[in-house]
């Protein structure tokens, strides 16, 4: 007997194996084997960039050190000097906010409107705080300021840098990363079940050969990373064209928004978006140039009067470009800060219009603002940024081995290019006519609130019928054809 037909028989968990008549596991194994060789290559797309995209603030404080950093010579002149500086370079665009540096040799960064830049990017000057001289000037991206190569990963991670269209590879790897997860584990947990005494549930058989090895390594990985899949693709559909619209309908709904501050004096109706996602900032209106003279020379008693209130720290100001726009002072998004407050102010008064304080948010709020900043590797610094990097080269392995185990499944005596076969059909047999009730409401009510899986997976259903067929059609003929041969032999 041949080694790989050894391996096969050694393998306690063959797709082909027979089931209990009440098992959903036929129907699991063959929902993630074709998820698994469909949507994986997405998913590892999305995986290898994400994985950049996690270190990226690390490699943007390396990239830009010059920018981001200067030698302390003495203390900072006022912020209005430090802007003023910044007009002088640019004369031509309108500032729109200002970064104060935040500790001893940080630049501060005056940010600037640049229609020439595109949708929520801005061009910031990095200004010495004590001398007010300019360091040099980058394009920045969103509400966390991204540089270049920052916002680049992100573009990449994204949208693959080809735009709207772009978005949905990235929504279709988050739609069902969280169904190959739970049904990885489900059919981990099942198959240890089963050989009880002969699998291992947590640890790695390194007894184990062939396409057993990749069994166990793409079983015992993935369920302890699992966890983390789940937390990603959740996160990752908030920010989605579709599931994303949906997620935030459901957050207004249930009063789980995060509070938006008023900035607009006199009125109780205006306020700044969200801070805690990608990108966006507040949409920049038209600028009178004697009130943005007038405001920047407002911006140190506008500090003083945010400090005063509890709003200090490393802090993002917008400069209004009108009379009836408040100051908005908020906190900016650090590693180990878990709470980030804000603070509108009208400048020629001194008058607090509005304060959103963290600890007023809602729970679920809170809730998602950790976890976008997780999603981000920005909630604990390198600490965060080294976790997602490992959880990246895991699910890497996990979908490599995937396709080892698939490649290893073909038929070795056939000739011509050959794949592993999929697991039998069938599987909607296997449970009860009330579970398949219970199934089918489930599965359009996820595929409603969350698109493209719901698509996707009816172009699966649609392809399995279509094969399913043909191969029906293929074997009456066999059949038929072998009936006819058999009957002119006798």
């Amino acid at each position: 007997m041949s080694t790989p037909e050894k391996e096969r028989i050694a393998d306690p968990s063959p797709p082909t194996r027979p089931s209990s008549p009440r098992s959903w596991r036929p129907l699991i194994l063959r929902l993630h084997f074709y998820a698994g060789i469909l949507i994986a290559p997405f998913i590892l797309i999305a995986t290898i960039s994400g994985g950049l995209y996690a270190v990226a603030p690390t490699i943007e404080q390396l990239m830009y050190r010059d920018y981001l950093h200067v030698d302390p010579t003495g203390p900072a002149v006022p912020v209005a000097d430090q802007i003023r500086a910044a007009q002088a370079e640019r004369p031509d665009l309108t500032v729109a906010a200002v970064r104060p540096a935040a500790d001893p040799g940080d630049t501060t960064r005056v940010m600037f409107t640049d229609p020439s830049l595109g949708e929520s990017k801005r061009l910031a000057v990095f200004v010495d705080p004590a001398t007010a001289t300019s360091v040099g000037e980058l394009p920045v991206y969103g509400s966390s300021s991204a540089l270049p190569v920052r916002t680049w990963i992100s573009e990449l991670h994204r949208h693959l840098h080809l735009g709207e269209p772009g978005r949905l590879y990235s929504e279709l790897a988050a739609s069902w990363l969280w169904v190959i997860a739970l049904g990885g584990l489900y059919l981990w947990f099942e198959r240890y079940r089963r050989n009880r005494g002969r699998a291992k549930l947590l640890t790695f058989d390194r007894k184990s050969k062939g396409r057993n090895r990749s069994l166990n390594w793409h079983g015992v990985a993935g369920i302890w990373i699992a966890v983390g899949l789940i937390f990603l693709s959740a996160t990752g559909l908030t920010w989605s064209t579709y599931a994303g619209e949906n997620v935030t309908e459901l957050r207004s709904a249930l009063s789980w928004t995060t509070p938006a501050i008023t900035k607009t004096i006199g009125t109780s109706g205006a306020a700044t978006t969200d801070h805690s996602g990608h990108g966006g900032h507040s949409m920049d209106m038209p600028a009178d140039a004697s009130t943005v003279d007038s405001n920047v020379g407002r911006i140190d008693s506008v500090l003083d009067i945010a400090k005063a209130n509890g709003v200090d720290g490393a802090l993002e100001v917008s400069i209004p470009a009108s009379d009836d726009v408040a100051f908005v002072v908020a906190q900016t998004r650090q590693p180990w800060v878990m709470s980030n407050n804000s603070i509108s102010i009208d400048g020629s008064t001194g008058t607090v219009i509005d304060t959103v304080f963290f600890s007023d948010w809602p729970l679920a709020a809170k809730l998602s603002a950790w976890g976008i900043q997780l999603h981000m590797g920005t909630l604990f610094g390198v600490a965060n940024q080294l976790a997602l990097l490992a959880l990246a080269v895991a699910l890497a392995s996990v979908i490599v081995r995937g396709y080892m185990m698939w490649w290893k499944r073909r038929p070795t005596k056939a000739t011509g290019l050959t794949v592993g076969r999929p697991p039998l059909r069938g599987g909607l047999r296997r449970i009860s006519p009330i579970s398949v009730v219970l199934l089918v409401v489930v599965a359009v009510a996820v595929g409603w609130f969350v698109p493209l899986l719901g698509l996707s997976l009816v172009a699966f259903l649609a392809v399995d019928v279509v094969l399913g067929s043909i191969r029906r059609t293929r074997t009456r003929a066999a059949n038929s054809a072998a009936s006819h041969h058999e009957s002119e032999l006798s």
